[in-house]
């Protein structure tokens, strides 16, 4: 059977610079070049995780999760191998921490709460086992 070994989403944004600097920054992801003419395309990427922006040459960016369903904020959420470890270089990073590191019996796994230069909400997801 085929598998999907990953997933890469295209967000739209106000800024695409402003994200970029703010993933590369804070975040520490990494990108070639951003796309387009004018510039407004952008392809991220840290170890094996991959998201793309976009910004609109006209109109704003749809609304985020939050601000539809506030019991269920993330927008994306990335699966890492060291939440702790993440959350303390996102610390020194003066990321928008929310929540977290926080164990979630549920799936058992730890996830951290991230909101990012849009507003988006980021869960950081370690599977405990």
């Amino acid at each position: 059977m085929v598998q999907i070994t990953s997933v890469s989403p295209v967000l739209l944004v106000a800024d695409v610079f402003e994200t970029t600097e703010y993933y590369r920054d804070v975040l520490g992801f990494s990108f070639d070049q951003i796309y387009g003419e004018p510039p407004s395309f952008v392809i991220l990427q840290r170890d094996g995780a991959r998201v793309m922006f976009r910004q609109p040459r006209e109109g704003a960016p749809p609304p985020y999760n939050a601000s539809v369903t506030p019991n269920f904020p993330f927008d994306v959420s990335f699966s890492v191998d060291d939440v702790e470890a993440l959350a303390q270089e996102l610390r020194g990073k003066q990321a928008e921490i929310l929540n977290g590191p926080t164990y979630r019996p549920i799936w058992n796994g730890k996830e951290l709460e991230v909101r990012d230069c849009n507003g988006r909400v980021l869960v950081f997801g370690q599977a405990m086992g």
